[in-house]
């Protein structure tokens, strides 16, 4: 049973607790100490105050105002004896392994507003003055770097020392309603290049968005080098074991997880591996490179010769061909199953087609072919090609960004939205190659930092666990190998030019 007793002791006691007083070191708002008799008095550029065991402050100040312990002042003392007249900011950090974060909650109505800076690097010791008193900084004590802070009359001076051996960097801007100042520094690993031979050179470095987000790559020269996409529809491997003699290697396109079958258009060696889906596709040949949209005619071969335009995939025409397994054709429409170059069984649409099959869909009081006949998919690529990979979608065109989220068919909008590790294949208008490979960001902002680079072109490759980048047989981009390395379908294998 609780009696009553105990419930005045408890609430005596709330009423009377205080919080201390927040204190500062004195040497902090340049002040000298000394202590004699029971007397601690403190000293500044001809001010001079004092106070007295057992008897408090000596006036002018109010003897009742927070004692000091040692060379500690309360804050109360600090703002009546006039050592400070700015505004008072709160303060709030986080910290982690490569950045620290001050959020100074601001004074309501404050005219005083500090001015947002874009990123700069400092060289390891960052200094700011602040037009505020912000007390609150003697409680930040981030693992690692060292915060110190000097009050003067109108602002706080800050001063930020990082790790030893870092690259650093910092941020301010201002949030509004309510009004807050924020302070990113981070402190990161250091850019690093390697020359891998006489025209190859693998560098990590670090982007702006405006988080600091890591880029691995590897750039050839112009004239040094030769790439060929690797792999086989339908399989799925680590990619070293697509190119064991690879200098480099990416991964490629897109690919169904479940059958392997690669999503898009596939050329190697002028034959084509897999149709166009519709989406943007790396072309090359003889060192020249582009990207786009592909541009091809697609047609079927009936058994007396004659043919007919068809669309492919995404293309849709009065009759379209199908290339990818899964649900085929609309309402209304008959499907043609076929096998190689023969229907093998026609079905009301829509109907599920099976992996290694091809379909034609057409109005179903329209058929061109019979269950049973020959049928020929035949496609023209133009401009025609020795080696393209569709992949998408596309970033930089001509030195532009182009990237628009809803300019190719992306029914999952994870590679135009999502935050996710970003493969790419980019080159600049002289003719050298990039393989990159990115930490998580959104393809959005990789499009912005690659037109900063000056690239003339770039298009996404598959991303997110799917994104490697291998040079000299080993995994650069280091996040991806957390869980695994994840197998793919295809790749692009670069190597030097005889």
């Amino acid at each position: 049973m609780v009696r009553w007793w105990m419930v005045l002791v408890v609430l005596w006691c709330a009423a009377y607790a205080q919080t201390p007083p927040a204190m500062l070191p004195a040497s902090k708002l340049g002040l000298s100490v000394t202590q004699e008799n029971g007397a601690t008095t403190f000293h500044k550029d001809g001010l001079s105050f004092t106070y007295v065991e057992g008897l408090g402050w000596i006036p002018p100040l109010e003897a009742g105002l927070p004692p000091p312990q040692g060379a500690m002042l309360p804050v109360e003392v600090v703002r009546a004896v006039g050592l400070v007249a700015a505004p008072e900011a709160g303060v709030r950090y986080s910290a982690s392994a490569n950045r620290l974060r001050l959020v100074f909650d601001l004074p309501e109505g404050d005219a005083v507003q500090p001015t947002p800076s874009s990123l700069a690097p400092y060289p390891g010791s960052l200094e700011l003055s602040l037009p505020y008193f912000a007390p609150g900084l003697e409680a930040v004590r981030p693992a690692g770097v060292g915060v110190e802070a000097r009050y003067e009359l109108q602002s706080t001076l800050l001063r930020l020392q990082a790790p030893p051996g870092r690259f650093y960097r910092y941020r301010t801007f201002l949030l509004s309603n309510p009004s807050r100042y924020v302070l990113d520094v981070y402190y990161l690993e250091p850019e690093r290049q390697e020359t891998l031979m006489p025209g190859f050179r693998y560098r990590e470095v670090w982007a702006w968005t405006p988080e600091p987000v890591r880029m691995y790559w590897l750039e050839a020269a112009p004239g040094s080098w030769r790439m060929e996409p690797v792999g086989r529809p339908g399989e799925r491997k680590v990619l070293p074991e697509m190119a064991p003699g690879a200098l480099a290697i990416l991964n490629g396109g897109y690919f169904d997880g479940r059958t392997g079958t690669p999503i898009g258009l596939w050329v190697r060696g002028g034959v084509p591996l897999s149709f166009p889906y519709g989406r943007s596709a790396l072309f090359w040949q003889d060192g020249s490179i582009f990207a786009g949209r592909p541009q091809f005619a697609a047609s079927v071969q009936l058994m007396d010769g004659r043919s007919v335009r068809v669309g492919v995939n995404l293309n849709r025409a009065k009759y379209t061909a199908h290339t990818l397994a899964g649900p085929v054709g609309r309402p209304g429409e008959n499907v043609h199953i076929v096998q190689g170059d023969r229907i093998v069984a026609t079905y009301p649409a829509p109907h599920e087609l099976p992996e290694g099959y091809w379909a034609l869909t057409f109005p179903a009081e329209a058929p061109i072919a019979r269950t049973g006949e020959t049928l020929r998919l035949m496609i023209s690529l133009e401009p025609p090609t020795n080696y393209a990979l569709e992949a998408g979608p596309l970033l930089i065109q001509s030195g532009a960004n182009v990237f628009d989220p809803n300019a190719e068919p992306f029914r999952d909008r994870a590679p135009v939205e999502a935050v996710a590790a970003q493969s790419v294949v980019a080159w600049s208008q002289e003719g050298a190659l990039y393989f990159i490979v990115t930490e998580p960001m959104r393809p959005e902002a990789l499009a912005r930092v690659l037109q900063e680079q000056g690239f003339w072109g770039a298009i996404r490759m598959d991303g997110g666990g799917s994104a490697q980048l291998w040079v000299q047989g080993r995994l650069r981009n280091p996040g991806n190998g957390l869980l695994g390395v994840r197998p793919v379908v295809n790749g692009l294998a670069l190597y030097p030019k005889p």
